[in-house]
């Protein structure tokens, strides 16, 4: 298993992974910044850079996160929220086929251990409240508002 560290807007993030695929990302505000690159994760600090750059809007990367098999169904079902869109935990519970599996797909939700590449920042309340983020609202605000900015207005 490799690990790297990089500068982001929103903090330092870990970046974890070997051959069979990432299997963390997670965020912290402050941190010593990795000298080198291990090549195995050469690809995804590359799209990650991408992304925050405002030139990547998808991620291509081989995913290898630990999780139940319900976890796992969850995060792959966040993969299908597209850039620039959220969803409500009630909406991915019914895509998920139980809407009474709420508190459960929420709480898988939180668990996600790839952040960003698994978008989980883009489930969001049913009144459009930003509930919960394992990386902090403020975090979450950001990543909503860097995937959709609003549109500068015309003054004529």
């Amino acid at each position: 298993m490799e690990t790297v560290y990089i500068k982001t807007p929103l903090g330092i993030a870990k970046i974890v992974g070997d051959q069979n695929g990432l299997s963390a990302i997670s965020v912290k505000y402050d941190g010593e910044v990795s000298n080198t690159i291990p090549a195995i994760l050469q690809e995804s600090v590359q799209q990650l850079s991408d992304y925050f750059e405002g030139k990547r809007i998808e991620f291509d990367l081989k995913l290898n996160p630990k999780g139940t098999d319900f976890q796992q169904k969850v995060w792959r079902e966040l993969e299908n929220i597209p850039f620039g869109k959220t969803m409500s935990y009630l909406e991915l519970s019914k895509k998920l086929g139980d809407v009474k599996a709420i508190r459960a797909v929420a709480a898988a939700n939180g668990k996600n251990p790839l952040w960003i590449v698994v978008p989980c920042h883009r489930v969001i309340g049913s009144d459009g409240s930003l509930t919960g983020y394992a990386g902090g609202l403020g975090r979450k605000k950001w990543l909503l508002e860097h995937e959709n900015p609003s549109a500068q207005q015309s003054l004529f």
